[in-house]
């Protein structure tokens, strides 16, 4: 008989081993921001850090970088890239 998923060597569902307890990306989840973060995630989404970066550098997790972005009115969108179907077509 088939062993499920989770129980079969290899699988990452049912991985066994230590984990972090607490990881960098989530220090400081559920604190308040103070100004000076604000600032800080206004300059890293202007030099187009991705944010998963971000949440690495401020030690919070990437939904609450977003969530904040999105409340401050800062585009994590990265600046460099053009807009979807804009590539001109080779003609034949």
């Amino acid at each position: 008989m088939a062993r499920p998923a989770w129980k079969r060597p290899g699988s990452p569902i049912g991985k066994q081993g230590p984990r972090k307890a607490n990881p960098k990306y989530k220090r400081r989840a559920r604190q308040p921001w103070s100004d000076k973060e604000v600032k800080q995630l206004r300059s890293l989404a202007k030099a187009n850090t991705p944010t998963g970066i971000i949440s690495l550098k401020m030690q919070r997790p990437p939904a609450s970088i977003a969530s904040k972005a999105q409340r401050e009115g800062i585009s994590l969108r990265p600046t460099n890239r053009s807009p979807y179907n804009r590539r001109k077509r080779a003609r034949r």
